[in-house]
C-alpha cells in the first residue's frame, strides 16, 4: 500500500508541469542565456499568450519543413489579425547547426513575417517545463486566455489540419 501511494505521488509529481489539453500551462519565460525574442532578445513569457487565439510551432531546426504544408493553409485562411496571432519558438539546442547561423536566418524571417512572434529557446526549456518533444515539430494551439486547446508532436495529417482550424474558427 505504501509503495502505491509513493509511486502516486511521484507520478502526479512529475506531471505537475506538463501539457494537458483544457488547462492552461505552468507560466515560464525564456530570457538571457536561454534566449528570448528574435527581434530585439528581451524576455518572452507565456503569459503573453492571451487575449488572441494563439498557434505556437515549437520547432527543432532541423524539422522545419514537417509542417510547412500546415504553414500553408493556416495562412490561407487569412485570420483576423485582431483576434488570432501566432508565434515560432525555435528549439535551438536540438540541432547540430550553429546558433549564429539559425538565428540570423531567424532574423529574416522576423523580418518577412513581421505579424509572427519569433523565440529562440537556446536550452530547450519548453521541452523541460512544458515536456513538449524535443527534436520534433511540435504544434500548440492556445485559447484567448491561454489554456491549451490542441497539441500535435510530428506531422500533421489531414484530420489534425481540419480538427485545428475547427479549433480555432470556434475559439476566435
Amino acid at each position: 500500500m505504501k509503495l502505491t501511494t509513493a509511486l502516486l505521488t511521484l507520478l502526479v509529481t512529475l506531471n505537475l508541469h506538463a501539457l494537458t489539453v483544457g488547462e492552461n500551462p505552468k507560466q515560464i519565460s525564456i530570457s538571457g542565456e536561454n534566449g528570448g525574442y528574435v527581434e530585439d532578445g528581451t524576455e518572452w513569457s507565456s503569459s503573453s499568450i492571451k487575449d488572441k487565439v494563439y498557434v505556437m510551432f515549437y520547432v527543432d531546426p532541423d524539422e522545419k519543413d514537417t509542417n510547412s504544408h500546415y504553414s500553408k493553409r493556416l495562412k490561407e485562411q487569412a485570420y483576423d489579425k485582431n483576434l488570432y496571432g501566432s508565434m515560432a519558438i525555435v528549439n535551438l539546442a536540438a540541432t547540430w547547426k550553429p546558433n549564429f547561423i539559425i538565428e540570423k536566418l531567424l532574423k529574416s524571417k522576423q523580418e518577412e513575417f513581421p505579424d509572427t512572434i519569433y523565440v529562440k529557446d537556446k536550452n530547450s526549456v519548453l521541452v523541460n517545463e512544458w515536456e513538449v518533444e524535443n527534436d520534433a515539430s511540435n504544434i500548440l494551439i492556445f485559447s484567448k486566455t491561454g489554456e491549451l486547446l490542441f497539441y500535435k508532436s510530428g506531422k500533421m495529417g489531414e484530420e489534425d489540419i481540419i480538427n485545428s482550424f475547427d479549433i480555432i474558427d470556434s475559439n476566435l
